[in-house]
């Protein structure tokens, strides 16, 4: 299997959306798509795709906050039966790779739900602090920070 980590084009959005629908209700809530076709469209600063034999499989994102000092993992979504095969690890450290590259970057910061915490964790992230029912009724906010 050919593991390819690439910058996002309008022409993913489709596939992108679709994998995303295929996590919901087990990692998203309903409400999160429209949000995430709005990040797509409005709020993506850098975004990357995960192709597997040039097949889009998964996407995860880089965002900034207080101008540049802190950097935001954003918008993670893998295949469903792709889970547990690296490809979210291999694109988180592709993307904490970048983010630590940049001189301006103080802190990394990450903010996910209860589903998913465990992923970062495993990752080099700390719990900071959870939101009961941030996301949607159930999806908790769990927002935490890159320790290496």
């Amino acid at each position: 299997m050919d593991l390819e980590l690439r910058a996002y084009r309008i022409v993913d959005k489709d596939r992108l959306v679709e994998i995303l629908q295929q996590n919901v209700p087990a990692y998203f809530d309903e409400s999160e798509v429209a949000d995430f076709i709005h990040y797509l469209d409005q709020e993506i600063e850098q975004y990357f795709v995960a192709e597997l034999d040039g097949v889009i499989v998964g996407s995860g994102g880089i965002n900034f906050d207080e101008g540049g000092r802190i950097g935001v993992i954003s918008w993670d979504v893998i295949q469903p039966e792709f889970q547990g095969k690296g490809i979210g690890s291999s694109l988180l450290k592709f993307r904490l790779d970048i983010l630590k590259s940049i001189k301006s970057v103080e802190k990394i910061i990450v903010r996910t739900s209860q589903l998913t915490f465990a992923f970062y964790e495993k990752n080099g992230f700390v719990l900071l602090e959870i939101k009961k029912d941030y996301w949607a009724q159930g999806f908790d906010l769990y927002k935490m920070i890159y320790a290496g």
